[in-house]
């Protein structure tokens, strides 16, 4: 289990990686679109390109960010029961929707997004839009970010069957956000 855990280590520490790269990407994001909007409104000039990047950007942001999303416990769930359950009911909800939906969902996801991607990348496809970029980037977003939240949900799973064997402390504690 000690092996497990440490391979669960190593997938949050690359989820960190990709996550500071996710926040990263919502600032430049909004660089980018405030420096879009006062060349645009000031000096009368606009981009195709850099409108693309802030889409870009925006991919990255999601897709990469999503892993860090489910490593911190701040992704989205049903609190129809799993509020009211103990430590050990939550942690087998938590195993159930993991590898009953999570991991089958990203394989699938990689599976069809992967093909896309060597596609675009082999074809060079470019945008239609005048000025525009090369559109592989943001489609290697997907497979990527798909797999990056399949090897945290691998690592989740990991920690949670650790808390189970009781080699691994974990919060089981869930507070509902804010409404």
């Amino acid at each position: 289990m000690k092996a497990l855990l440490a391979v669960a280590h190593g997938i949050d520490w690359l989820t960190d990686r990709f996550g500071k790269i996710a926040a990263w990407s919502v600032i430049l994001s909004c660089f980018i679109s405030a420096s879009n909007a006062v060349v645009r409104y000031g000096f009368d000039y606009s981009s195709n390109a850099f409108l693309e990047v802030q889409w870009y950007l925006f991919a990255a942001c999601v897709m990469f960010g999503a892993a860090q999303v489910l490593r911190l416990n701040e992704h989205v769930r049903v609190d129809l029961i799993y509020s009211r359950l103990s430590g050990r009911g939550k942690v087998f909800v938590d195993l159930f929707g993991l590898l009953c939906f999570l991991v089958p969902v990203m394989l699938t996801m990689i599976h069809f997004s992967w093909p896309l991607f060597v596609r675009w990348y082999v074809s060079g496809e470019m945008s239609n839009n005048a000025g525009g970029l090369v559109r592989w980037p943001a489609m290697l977003t997907l497979p990527l970010g798909f797999a990056l939240v399949l090897l945290q949900g691998i690592g989740e799973t990991i920690k949670r069957i650790g808390w189970l064997m009781h080699a691994y402390e974990m919060d089981t504690h869930y507070e509902r956000p804010l409404q």
